[in-house]
């Protein structure tokens, strides 16, 4: 079934015929404010995201959890890395913020355009930025848990009087490697379900208004 937008953009082409034709004006409009409902779901979206993980941590960090990252030489780092996560989300969610209200001001199709191109750009870095944490997270724990941890540190000291220090090494960077990998993946795909339905939406708005620009 032919998408609205597009028989309306066909009924305005349409030259020589008796039926009334919409204005660029009519049809710019209609693409406003389908982008404009996109970008306010993304910042929806991100404080509904925030305020989750915000939660699943208050939740699920008590005493106990605090008391291991000391075990594991880990807790001013954890407390740095979470103090600038936050700081940082916010601030992409203020962006987004912005970018709803620029697009809800917006009174040509060329700053349109470009503002549709600083939301994918923002939510782009926005994803990139969660993977980085992740991905930095996963490996200090795993670091933590063989250098300082009660377990790690007997597995390591028993590879150590075996004289496979080197070999044990190699393959625990490699089985990291692997496994973090699959994770970034899946948190990937999460994002991906999560923005990539509304960011495809705004690349279709972005090429018709390419097409009424011509």
């Amino acid at each position: 079934m032919m998408d609205e937008l597009e028989m309306l953009k066909k009924d305005w082409q349409r030259k020589g015929e008796r039926l009334p034709r919409l204005s660029f004006d009519e049809i710019y409009k209609m693409i406003w404010k389908k982008s404009s409902s996109i970008v306010k779901w993304i910042f929806y979206i991100s404080i509904l995201e925030f305020v989750f993980w915000t939660t699943i941590n208050v939740l699920f960090t008590d005493a106990e959890s605090w008391e291991l990252f000391k075990t594991l030489h880990l807790y001013e780092f954890t407390i740095v890395l979470t103090t600038i996560n936050y700081v940082i989300l916010l601030y992409f969610i203020y962006k987004f913020y912005v970018n709803y209200r620029k697009i809800s001001f917006t009174d040509s199709s060329r700053n349109l355009m470009k503002t549709i191109l600083n939301v994918k750009r923002t939510v782009t870095q926005y994803v990139w930025f969660n993977l980085t944490v992740f991905a930095v997270s996963l490996v200090t724990i795993i670091y933590g848990s063989l250098r300082y941890g009660p377990d790690g540190r007997k597995i390591v000291d028993a590879a150590t009087q075996a004289g496979n220090e080197t070999l044990f090494w190699v393959l625990i960077i490699g089985v990291s490697v692997v496994f973090v990998a699959l994770l970034l993946l899946l948190v990937w795909l999460f994002y991906k379900l999560l923005y990539g339905i509304l960011l495809k939406r705004l690349r279709q708005n972005y090429r018709e208004l390419k097409k009424l620009e011509v």
